[in-house]
């Protein structure tokens, strides 16, 4: 799990909009933008669809299979569908813009 696993985002993304209709081409069903508060923990849990996202405000350090990440604004991240993980976001919270597919 690296930046070289979502080169479909880039930082340079633009706009939220931009994001979207990128992600809706490369066949996601969703793009979603996600706020979190400062400080908060989510432990280990799945999710039933991929999600490849990129970080646009603050910053989360994400653990999967065995390997946590600090991430920040212009960083990428996948979460492959069914793949435990844990998240944590710092003390001014974080936001991203997150596609998801979901399978079919």
């Amino acid at each position: 799990m690296s930046n070289d696993d979502l080169k479909v985002f880039p930082a340079s993304a633009g706009t939220f909009e931009d994001f979207e209709i990128s992600a809706r081409a490369l066949g996601f069903d969703e793009a979603v933008v996600r706020d979190w508060a400062p400080d908060t923990v989510l432990p280990e849990h799945t999710h039933p669809f991929e999600a490849n996202a990129l970080v646009t405000k603050g910053e989360m350090w994400l653990t999967c299979e065995g390997q946590t990440r600090h991430l920040g604004p212009g960083d990428t991240f996948l979460v492959p569908t069914g793949t435990p993980h844990a998240e944590r976001y710092g003390p001014k919270g974080a936001t991203y813009w997150v596609a998801r597919r979901n399978p079919r």
